[in-house]
């Protein structure tokens, strides 16, 4: 999907882009997409509502409860399904105690966020370098080029652990990852503004502004930006879920956010050792985190084809294709 939004190219003659009302309803009118952006709002809800959900619980995300945890079994939690109970919606967590469906729900807080400001930052710094490099002279091109290729070929898992690693322990670790993936994989997106924008300066419109005397950022601001509206925030959306995966990762290899502040990797890290005596302690976290993935991945599939009238004429006339040759008289292909 990235080579696809990287290589193709607006047409000379292309209508300008549809209003936001013709793409809400192409998105409404994608099911998947409804269901997954549904779901996505309720996760949203749930974790700003979190404090007031704790409190109607009646627990918090940090005390302990050694009485509803059995000691003498490592820490198992007493009862069924991890021990669930009126006071403890979704049980408790293993040798802690400490409440599972709070720890959640603030575990949602952190890794949306997180995930949230690292794609803010990739988009700004991917935008900002695409369009330096596509506006610029033949030197500052090739240098933004081969520096945004040195950053896409980076591994970007050992940068980041690096990172993580010199930074003073007292800075917060959830800011932390932001900038560390905002800083470190903006790569992908500035080599999609710069292919995009490279195209765009080849129509008439854009060519037009550019003989009128208008500024680099002027054609930037009021001709280009709008053409690079639907791929960027499409783009965008691809990068959440995979933002969401990163910050699980590294607080799961213990680099991300630091206990007591609990995030969905952090308590999959620690649920290795329980996945035999307390199986919900691995699924809970894990489903919500295949949950939200999945969710976000369809959300953007259907953006992408919401804002791409293109795609979707060329899907029917696809289907219509196949039709007619089915129906060709004599039965030939």
């Amino acid at each position: 999907m990235t080579d696809l939004l990287i290589t193709s190219e607006p047409e000379a003659g292309a209508a300008p882009a549809s209003g936001a009302r013709q793409v809400w309803r192409r998105l409404w009118a994608r099911k998947s997409a409804v269901v997954a952006a549904a779901v996505l709002g309720l996760l949203v809800l749930l974790a700003l509502a979190a404090p007031l959900l704790a409190a109607l619980e009646g627990q918090d995300p940090n005390t302990y409860h050694d009485t509803l945890v059995d000691s003498a079994r490592g820490g198992v939690p007493l009862g069924d399904f991890g021990g669930i109970s009126a006071d403890h919606w979704l049980g408790v967590e293993p040798g802690t105690g400490r409440d599972m469906f709070v720890r959640l729900l603030y575990g949602a807080r952190v890794s949306l966020l997180v995930a949230l400001g690292a794609t803010v930052v990739q988009v700004l710094i991917g935008l900002a370098v695409g369009l330096a490099a596509a506006l610029g002279n033949r030197f500052a091109d090739s240098a933004l080029s081969h520096l945004t290729d040195v950053m896409v070929a980076m591994p970007l898992l050992v940068f980041a652990i690096a990172l993580m690693a010199v930074v003073p322990a007292d800075f917060p670790r959830p800011l932390l990852l932001v900038f560390a993936m905002g800083l470190l994989a903006w790569g992908p997106m500035a080599r999609l503004v710069r292919g995009q924008t490279l195209s765009l300066k080849k129509l008439d419109y854009v060519s037009a502004a550019r003989l009128t005397g208008g500024s680099s950022w002027r054609v930037a601001r009021r001709e280009l930006l709008p053409g690079l509206a639907a791929p960027v925030i499409t783009f965008a959306a691809i990068l959440l879920p995979s933002n969401i995966v990163f910050e699980a990762s590294m607080s799961f290899l213990g680099v991300g956010v630091k206990p007591p502040t609990p995030s969905w990797g952090q308590m999959l890290s620690t649920a290795t050792t329980w996945f035999r005596s307390d199986p919900a302690y691995v699924l809970l976290p894990a489903l919500l985190l295949f949950v939200t993935t999945l969710a976000f991945t369809v959300l953007a599939d259907g953006v992408r084809v919401a804002l791409d009238p293109r795609e979707a004429s060329r899907l029917r006339v696809g289907r219509g294709g196949r039709t007619s040759r089915r129906t060709r008289p004599g039965g030939t292909a």
